[in-house]
């Protein structure tokens, strides 16, 4: 979702999108434009229109809009966001800091009644619930400071998923409309509250645990915006008692094209193939699952389940999904990840990751688009380039797979 330092700086650069689709690199939608003052300033007049014929009132458009201001910082960001632009061992690193974990197990056990309540009610795990709001606000330490409506109406203007932050903030001005929030202001993508829904998310799945008769996840009460998110995994089908995943250690001579969401087998055949966990042990049975290799063949292997998948509703990034997994884990009691990451490599850049998606495609090996995202299909292709030069097939897309490429 997704190496923590307590505090304000910290919280806000893990902030992630939270529940809603997280803002992927889009080649085709281009740059960031040199936005202005003006030019929002006429999109809002221009957004008007739409807005009411969408049923919003003319008297709420006109009182939350008025004044609105474009943040240049918004768009920035939008460009370069953590989960994707770090290597997930220094995304790791803070993600499930010891801090954050300590944090964890404070804030787990002054809200233990409540958590329980909620994991009794929806069937998802307490410490799971934490995790997200550890990684999403610092376990509410650090909501966002960003006003909620400005962001989204600079992120519309802006026009890269334009369709996208209009119907946010569509959604966003029924929360004010309703009367749902005082002080409505989040992180710089338009999430806010403790858990950081988007107001769609809000709109779908935001419910009123406390019984008050508002669907609050802004207050300093956390358990609305905690049940709220509990019906969120559920909804995309959270299976109780499953785990995410676990880390496991591969076998020699392991076949790495087996390394994919895309290979889904029985445990027993996993185990068959010389599986095992981290600690030695036979794997245990929770349904067919997938091998992942976030950092190549030289870190960290995981036996991934469907909670993977769900998880990945809250924010499409593997290193967010393994945080708040992880960061679960740590909650129960569990380890930190026993091996080791390779930490000599760096993360690439937008432009090289594009850059990496066109050679790919230039020499053959389809990329599925060139938009900076390393999708299954990048994986795919970077496997078969470097079975063809006689590499590890680990998919993991590096500067020397790039160098190769050159």
């Amino acid at each position: 979702m997704r190496r923590m330092l307590v505090g304000v700086i910290l919280a806000a650069l893990l902030q992630g999108p939270a529940a809603a689709q997280t803002i992927l690199p889009d080649a085709a939608q281009g740059e960031a434009t040199m936005g202005t003052q003006a030019g929002l300033d006429a999109w809002v007049q221009d957004f008007r229109t739409r807005a009411l014929a969408a049923g919003m009132p003319a008297a709420t458009f006109d009182a939350a809009l008025r004044g609105v201001e474009f943040n240049p910082k918004v768009v920035e960001r939008d460009r370069n966001q953590n989960e994707f632009t770090k290597t997930i061992w220094d995304y790791l690193d803070t993600a499930v800091s010891e801090d954050r974990v300590a944090l964890g197990l404070k804030a787990l056990a002054q809200h233990r009644d409540l958590l329980d309540r909620i994991a009794a009610e929806y069937g998802v795990e307490a410490e799971i619930l934490a995790a997200v709001w550890g990684l999403e606000s610092a376990y509410g330490t650090y909501r966002g400071d960003l006003p909620v409506l400005g962001s989204l109406a600079t992120l519309a203007y802006d026009g890269r998923r334009g369709a996208f932050f209009e119907a946010e903030l569509i959604a966003a001005l029924k929360i004010v409309d309703g009367g749902h929030v005082d002080t409505f202001t989040g992180s710089w993508a338009g999430a806010s509250g403790h858990t950081q829904f988007m107001p769609s998310s809000w709109e779908r799945f935001a419910v009123d645990f406390d019984g008050d008769g508002k669907r609050n996840l802004w207050g300093d009460d956390p358990g609305d915006a905690l049940a709220s998110t509990a019906n969120y995994l559920r909804h995309w089908g959270w299976t109780t008692g499953q785990p995410w995943g676990l880390e496991v250690t591969l076998p020699e001579g392991f076949d790495y094209d087996q390394t994919t969401e895309r290979v889904v087998k029985p445990v027993p055949d996993w185990q068959a193939m010389g599986i095992r966990t981290a600690s030695g042990g036979d794997l245990p049975d929770h349904g067919p699952g997938s091998i992942l290799l976030p950092g190549g063949h030289r870190g960290a292997a995981f036996l991934i389940f469907p909670n993977f998948q769900v998880i990945e509703k809250y924010n499409t990034a593997d290193a967010y999904i393994i945080g708040i997994g992880h960061l679960a884990d740590r909650l129960k009691g569990g380890p930190p990840i026993a091996a080791t990451w390779p930490r000599d490599l760096r993360a690439l850049t937008l432009d090289e990751r594009r850059e990496l998606q066109d050679r790919l495609g230039q020499a053959g090996f389809d990329p599925g688009g060139v938009d900076g995202r390393m999708g299954p299909k990048t994986i795919a292709a970077v496997k078969a380039f470097q079975k063809a030069r006689g590499m590890v097939p680990d998919g993991y897309p590096s500067l020397e797979i790039l160098t190769l490429l050159r």
